[in-house]
């Protein structure tokens, strides 16, 4: 076996299975910094969060991934903005099967998030896709083509449902104690 294919295999099963789930938000952000491929200033990672790959996924200053979300960065890359809000159980995706493929074959493709970015609760971010700055992306939604700057997507799969404002100024500071 690879040994960076090993080394990078057993980093992601120490944070899937044990770091991840420690209490202590402090000792999570350092095993992090030394995993993931970047991570921001300001960026928190709650508990009970996967990553695959996470030599592949950069997130921004303040970007806040909330508990139970799954960052697929097995072939391509994950990349956010800063002020980006991943809620809960999110997953974003970077690599499937090809439907028509007769070998079952892999597709995918980089996934990048804007600036001031709000992903909601469940909502499934598929491969190849680029969510613009302000992008809301409404619970339980599957987005499955890129996004225009400022748009509010829902449902499955996502379409635009309304507007987002574009004087967007906020900074995020969310750093829950047991989180």
């Amino acid at each position: 076996m690879n040994p960076r294919l090993f080394a990078g295999s057993m980093m992601s099963y120490l944070y899937n299975a044990h770091v991840g789930t420690l209490p202590s938000r402090r000792m999570r952000q350092a095993f992090l910094r030394a995993y993931l491929g970047g991570l921001g200033a300001g960026a928190t990672v709650q508990m009970g969060c996967r990553f695959l790959n996470g030599r592949k996924i950069f997130l921004g200053d303040r970007t806040v991934v909330n508990f139970s979300c799954l960052l697929d960065g097995r072939q391509y890359a994950i990349r956010t903005g800063h002020d980006v809000s991943i809620g809960p159980e999110a997953s974003i995706l970077t690599l499937g099967h090809d439907p028509q493929s007769s070998e079952f074959g892999d597709r995918g493709g980089d996934v990048v998030i804007g600036n001031h970015v709000w992903i909601a609760y469940r909502a499934i971010i598929l491969p190849n896709v680029h969510l613009g700055d302000g992008v809301v992306v409404a619970a339980g939604a599957v987005v499955t083509r890129s996004c225009e700057p400022y748009t509010i997507v829902g449902g499955c799969p996502a379409k635009v449902i309304g507007q987002r404002s574009t004087d967007l100024t906020y900074t995020l500071e969310y750093a829950p104690w047991l989180m």
